[in-house]
């Protein structure tokens, strides 16, 4: 079995986030920061550190928001991402990110902004109360989403 962590840390101020307009290789739209867990980091050493790397920012007092995982049968492949919420920050955003143009975006048009299916089917979990888990089985001989669970508390 070969797990793969990740997460994402979705940063509020007011009625807008922060968001990466993501413009390179197979993963394009509009995307809050995160990426891969190093090890050994914790989950949310590692959110922070990617929002630092990515945004410039240092956020503080992540709340856990839910799970996100693909699971890969035939290629005994699972991949988690956790993902996260928080206002409190501090910093200035860098001016040439590493992952793309940096934007505010009011959260009610954020909905109408090219996003990955992932990134779209998670967003309005993270201004609800309580946490998701996601559950995408991966279609492995036609490389695409199989079933889809979605849980919340």
């Amino acid at each position: 079995m070969n797990y793969k962590l990740w997460t994402v840390c979705m940063i509020q101020k007011e009625d807008q986030v922060l968001l990466l307009n993501r413009q390179h290789d197979n993963f394009k739209g509009f995307i809050p920061p995160g990426g891969k867990v190093e090890f050994p980091e914790s989950l949310v050493e590692s959110a922070i550190r990617e929002v630092k790397e990515e945004t410039g920012l240092e956020v503080s007092n992540l709340i856990y928001k839910g799970l996100y995982e693909y699971v890969n049968p035939i290629a005994k492949d699972r991949y988690l991402i956790f993902n996260y919420i928080t206002n409190e920050f501090k910093g200035k955003l860098l001016e040439n990110p590493p992952e793309g143009k940096l934007e505010w975006v009011n959260i009610d048009d954020a909905y109408n902004l090219p996003m990955q299916k992932s990134i779209r089917r998670r967003f309005p979990f993270f201004f609800k109360d309580g946490t998701f888990e996601i559950h995408v089985e991966w279609n492995h001989e036609e490389n695409k989403e199989g079933k889809v669970t979605i849980t919340t508390t």
